[in-house]
């Protein structure tokens, strides 16, 4: 879930161990007890609950699971109070980084970010320091084998999206980021295989590194910030970071 919309990106990261796509799992279920609590339980009326949902199945959640969450959170009334807080920094060689938490507890939160990029090499910023840069987007990645272009983006513009962009065997469905659930149901039911489905942050600008140092402290606080808990997501303009192993 990092990175700017690199299809090989995000496919390295489905063929993490089954102990990182439990940690995947964890993280989702937040997600969907908290949109749970702001909204309610029926997602035909929540429509961040449907957006998690579109997140959840894309990352292959047992429906099972997804159900039994939502029942959980609906019951337990305000056991957990999670609050979202962005944070935003620089990482080696002027990389913007936006992280995307879900936490309880802001100081322990603040104090790993913080501590992730100084100890590799970059420095944690205030609100906008780097939020500039992007733009928030739905992105519904749809598998492109045998599909037609033309058709997928009659069937996109129908649903509500407002493009759609080929990252090689992959188109990326662009739309409005509280849209994610809706264009990627209608996607499904006309055929398509959905790929992933959730909001992005792109960069308007990329940054390419060439100093090793660099790409791997950069490599390293992207791992840092991934194995987080309280870390739900975590984009960047790091141009090369797929060429980076």
């Amino acid at each position: 879930m990092s990175g700017h919309s690199k299809w090989s990106t995000i496919k390295r990261k489905k063929e993490k161990t089954d102990g990182a796509r439990a940690k995947v799992f964890t993280k989702i279920g937040r997600e969907i007890a908290v949109a749970v609590k702001q909204g309610g339980p029926d997602p035909a009326g929540n429509s961040k609950l449907k957006d998690v949902i579109a997140k959840a199945k894309a990352a292959n959640v047992p429906n099972d699971n997804i159900e039994r969450i939502i029942k959980k959170a609906a019951g337990e009334g305000n056991a957990d109070n999670y609050e979202e807080i962005i944070y935003e920094g620089y990482g080696p060689s002027g990389i913007a980084v936006v992280v995307e938490t879900l936490t309880d507890n802001r100081n322990r939160t603040a104090g790993d970010v913080r501590h992730y990029f100084d100890k590799y090499g970059g420095n944690m910023g205030q609100s906008g320091s780097v939020m500039f840069m992007f733009t928030h987007v739905g992105v519904v990645a749809v598998d492109g084998e045998d599909v037609d272009e033309d058709a997928l983006f009659e069937t996109a513009l129908e649903s509500g999206a407002d493009d759609v962009v080929r990252d090689e065997d992959v188109f990326e469905v662009r739309t409005d980021p509280h849209s994610v659930g809706a264009v990627s149901e209608a996607l499904e039911k006309a055929g398509y295989t959905v790929l992933s489905a959730e909001p992005e942050y792109l960069p308007s600008t990329y940054v390419k590194l060439t100093n090793e140092d660099d790409m791997k402290n950069m490599s390293k606080m992207l791992e840092m910030f991934e194995d987080n808990d309280d870390v739900q997501g975590v984009w960047h303009n790091w141009e090369n970071a797929e060429d980076w192993e």
